[in-house]
């Protein structure tokens, strides 16, 4: 039995393929604009999914990278610090073997002792460095200053420093410490029974400079000078191989948003050189559709009884 085919099903079938070409043309040339081949989720779900997931890392891994550079910021301030304070010192070391000659007047060791005391409050001046509002040897107590000079009574070499640690987290599962303590640096409070404590150190000097002038004193505070800067030394050594983790923390960051990087756009960028051909493609096909059809629609019965 043969199929009877009405005009009204050739038009609908008719209207139906022009209204799909039309919807390819127009998702194509979407894409085309867009640069996308996800625009929406039905583009392609499981695409979208993993799209997602690639902005969610990425968008984490930026943040890590934030946090990696931030921590180098500090430790080089901290390492900068340090060097002044190893600086300071080196000069006292020089003042102190000065003064211990035994071949200097009063009136010399007495300016000896006003720079000591000068190069004291230098040092407290270091130890209460501060970074975007941060005390940098004030431990977790970051917000609190370390060597607080307007307290009644206040003793630099009594002062016991907070024991945390500053951390940044510089990746999934992965925090580096970058804080060193004022009582690491500076040495501990003589109340543990330390020499070494570089404001113990300048204290002993200053009093061995006030007449009559103690020589041997003096002599005997230049090995607690050394182990003072020794110890400065070691804490820019901490510094040093901290720097060195957070740097390959930042390569290994980098590495990963660019592989990061190419995945997602594998998943959500659009082939151009193909999306352009399909495109004009689409739109012959289109035009094509609207020209046939417009042929077919204007045929009428009046045409057949003709």
């Amino acid at each position: 039995m043969a199929l009877r085919i009405t005009q009204g099903m050739m038009h609908a079938q008719l209207q139906r393929n022009i209204n799909n070409n039309l919807k390819t043309m127009s998702e194509l040339q979407q894409e085309s604009s867009s640069g996308l081949k996800l625009n929406k989720p039905s583009d392609d779900p499981v695409g979208m999914t993993y799209s997602l997931r690639y902005r969610t890392e990425l968008s984490g891994n930026a943040q890590y990278q934030r946090n990696a550079d931030a921590a180098q910021s500090w430790l080089d301030f901290t390492d900068t610090v340090i060097g002044q304070a190893g600086d300071i010192m080196q000069r006292v070391k020089e003042l102190t073997t000065q003064a211990s000659t035994g071949t200097n007047p009063q009136e010399a060791l007495d300016a000896i002792k006003d720079e000591i005391l000068e190069l004291k409050s230098q040092m407290i001046d270091i130890a209460n460095s501060k970074m975007n509002g941060k005390y940098i040897f004030a431990g977790e107590a970051f917000d609190t200053i370390p060597y607080d000079t307007t307290l009644p009574g206040f003793d630099a070499k009594a002062v016991i420093t907070d024991t945390g640690t500053v951390s940044y987290a510089v990746g999934a599962n992965v925090t580096i410490g970058i804080s060193l303590t004022g009582n690491e640096v500076f040495g501990a409070t003589d109340a543990a029974g330390t020499t070494d404590n570089v404001f113990s150190v300048f204290d002993r000097i200053s009093a061995a400079l006030t007449a009559p002038g103690n020589y041997t004193a003096l002599s005997n505070e230049i090995p607690f000078i050394e182990d003072s800067y020794d110890r400065m030394l070691n804490a820019r050594a901490q510094i040093g191989a901290k720097v060195n983790r957070v740097e390959l923390m930042q390569s290994r960051l980098a590495d990963f948003e660019l592989s990061l990087t190419d995945m997602q756009s594998k998943v959500e960028d659009a082939d151009l050189e193909k999306v352009l051909i399909d495109s004009t493609t689409a739109q012959n096909i289109y035009e094509a559709s609207l020209s046939v059809g417009a042929k077919v629609i204007s045929r009428s019965l009046v045409d057949f009884l003709n």
